[in-house]
């Protein structure tokens, strides 16, 4: 994966730990959280930042290997990144320890597993556009490529704007996104399997249906505030500054 690692601006930030940003499917780094201000704004609140672009998103290869898109694989993956980007164990002395991870739809997918499976690392987490389902693995993954090959169209909706978004970004390869969608569907999400046990904050656009039922990972977490973007959907919730505002707050605790 193509990873980027970015210094604070405050002199103090190696005393202040560094934030993971995971973004969403069929998007990377650049689209997700620099067009949008997010790393600007943690830089400025004096955070270092860790950015990756996911297999076959970005500035990363696409591989031909199904293995290499799996989420299992992706977080054995992020592991080695966090590990080399020098993060060590949390410790209650020691405030530049561990990490905080922000995901975003996909990315919020990634975040709750890998939080729950590193709690000795991961210390908040902030999921946007987040929900109980998958809808990576209830995508129609034959009739989306008859359609991207000029076939008929997706009769599903959701496969239906999963596949516009995707065909929205010219640089996008979709024969590596489908093989990630392959690979989900043989690893589909199943949240209660394995639950982060740190705080969390989630947060989802009032118009947004993937993220409807964020209230159950809420239930399965016991430990997560919930906020709501007014007007906002699943494509534009991550631009918002209240996202931002109380992203940046919530870390600060």
């Amino acid at each position: 994966m193509d990873v980027q690692v970015f210094a604070g601006d405050d002199d103090g930030a190696d005393s202040c730990r560094p934030v993971l940003l995971l973004h969403g499917f069929a998007s990377d780094s650049q689209l997700n959280w620099h067009n949008s201000g997010w790393v600007n704004a943690l830089l400025t609140a004096g955070r270092q930042v860790i950015t990756v672009d996911l297999p076959g998103h970005g500035a990363s290869a696409a591989p031909a290997d199904l293995d290499a898109y799996r989420p299992s694989r992706i977080r054995a993956d992020l592991l080695q990144v966090v590990q080399d980007a020098g993060v060590r164990p949390l410790a209650d002395a020691d405030p530049g320890s561990g990490l905080d991870v922000v995901g975003y739809s996909l990315g919020s997918r990634l975040a709750w597993e890998f939080g729950a499976t590193q709690p000795e690392l991961v210390h908040r987490m902030v999921l946007g556009g987040p929900g109980s389902g998958d809808p990576l693995a209830d995508f129609d993954l034959d009739a989306a490529r008859e359609a991207a090959a000029g076939g008929a169209p997706v009769a599903d909706p959701r496969t239906a704007e999963l596949l516009r978004m995707a065909q929205l970004v010219p640089q996008n390869n979709l024969a590596a996104l489908f093989r990630m969608v392959e690979a989900i569907k043989e690893e589909p999400f199943s949240p209660a399997a394995a639950v982060p046990g740190m705080p969390l904050l989630l947060v989802a656009g009032e118009r947004d249906d993937l993220a409807a039922t964020a209230p159950e990972l809420a239930a399965l977490s016991g430990q997560a505030d919930m906020l709501t973007l007014p007007a906002r959907t699943h494509a534009n919730a991550v631009t918002s500054r209240a996202f931002k505002t109380a992203a940046l707050d919530f870390l600060a605790g």
